[in-house]
């Protein structure tokens, strides 16, 4: 498979669009069907909290989404680009410290933001969450079943288990 980058709109609306696409792209590489649903869940919540930041303080970008199967592992990698903020207010933002007064915040520090990243890092082993110059990166990966592979030819519409006799 190819590098897929989806671009989505800062609404709530395209987070299923994010889930949609990765679990499509996730089958098709071989991920097997026990993962497929910690997949979905946590795409969802990377991008849910992307469009998150976004919505608060750029809503006129759009969220970026990556696909990518390289070296035996299928990743994700949600990027958004929220305003570049100090290293506390960084370690705030991605969850990894929520202040005392947590519950007077507005959004993003308001009741209930920060468990997205916790429930993440619960559903999937291999999870990398970067501060970068312009945004945050979250990209989670989980490995391909290379016996569970499926060729395709461009006029199968549906896939067909690869089987060594």
């Amino acid at each position: 498979m190819a590098t897929i980058e989806l671009q989505i709109a800062a609404v709530p609306a395209q987070v299923r669009t994010a889930r949609l696409v990765a679990v499509a792209a996730a089958r098709r590489v071989g991920i097997d069907e026990g993962s497929v649903d910690d997949l979905r869940l946590a795409v969802g919540e990377a991008a849910a909290r992307a469009v998150a930041l976004h919505t608060a303080e750029c809503p006129g970008e759009p969220v970026t989404v990556i696909l990518d199967d390289d070296a035996g592992r299928f990743a994700v990698t949600v990027l958004d680009r929220a305003h570049p903020v100090s290293a506390s207010e960084s370690e705030l933002r991605l969850g990894v410290l929520v202040p005392d007064d947590a519950a007077e915040h507005e959004p993003p520090f308001g009741p209930g933001q920060g468990f997205g990243l916790a429930v993440i890092r619960g559903l999937v082993d291999d999870v990398e969450v970067r501060a970068l110059d312009a945004g945050t990166s979250v990209r989670m990966s989980w490995p391909v079943d290379e016996m569970a592979e499926v060729e395709r030819s461009p006029s199968d519409a549906i896939p067909r288990p690869r089987l060594d006799l």
